[in-house]
């Protein structure tokens, strides 16, 4: 294992650990709002591990902005006792960075449990899928994932389905450069190797939406490991 692959695992061991201790100390409740609550996970993580240093927005999103992809900024809403909502973030740990994202459903609602298992589930059909090819276009595999989601009963919402990860700061990625994502315009390989010749490592991002139900979920962590 490089140092890189090696660098990029034990950071997302940290952001695991950092989504684990959100459920323990009780902080997805109802009545907070979406900001509240990303507020306390940013001063969580500064308790844990000194982060201040994030590399994309930190989103906090419930109920019908559960819909929203990430580019967008919706309205900050307040967590309902039966919501469904997900967590998006990215952090730095020395320089390296993590990028974890979970669904989280309060209540008992069988149709948003589903949600939450499917994604789950969908994301590791992904990967395997990923993992049973020697070559494998952005496009490609953005398709499997929107393939993925008809399969569960969903639909994808995402514009993209992952990106590169890294060093901080990773190759930048510049939105009309499709080939630093799993976008449907990306044609080259994602096993190529980047302009130095090194191997690159990317996350796997799974967001299945249904307009209807205004319910949506998001799965996300790293592809390559």
């Amino acid at each position: 294992m490089n140092e890189a692959k090696f660098k990029l695992i034990e950071v997302e061991k940290k952001a695991a650990f950092l989504f684990s201790q959100m459920d323990v100390r009780g902080l997805i409740v109802a009545g907070k709002s979406e900001n509240e609550l990303n507020t306390d996970i940013f001063n969580l993580a500064f308790e844990l591990y000194g982060i201040k240093k994030y590399w994309h927005k930190r989103i906090v999103r419930a109920g019908k902005n559960t819909l929203k992809p990430y580019n967008e900024s919706p309205d900050n809403l307040i967590i309902q006792e039966d919501d469904i909502l997900f967590i998006d973030f990215g952090p730095i740990f020395d320089e390296w960075e993590a990028d974890y994202g979970r669904t989280y459903v309060l209540g008992d609602n069988k149709l948003k449990i589903k949600l939450m298992n499917d994604i789950s589930l969908a994301w590791n059909d992904c990967k395997d899928f990923f993992k049973s090819r020697k070559h494998i276009t952005g496009s490609e595999f953005y398709d499997y994932a929107v393939k993925m989601a008809k399969i569960y009963g969903w639909r994808f919402g995402g514009e993209i389905a992952g990106h590169l990860i890294g060093h901080f700061p990773h190759e930048k990625l510049y939105k009309e450069d499709k080939t630093n994502y799993v976008h449907p315009k990306n044609n080259t390989d994602m096993y190529a190797l980047d302009r130095n010749g090194n191997k690159r490592d990317w996350i796997l991002e799974i967001h299945f939406v249904d307009e209807k139900k205004e319910i949506g979920g998001f799965f996300e962590q790293l592809l390559t490991c």
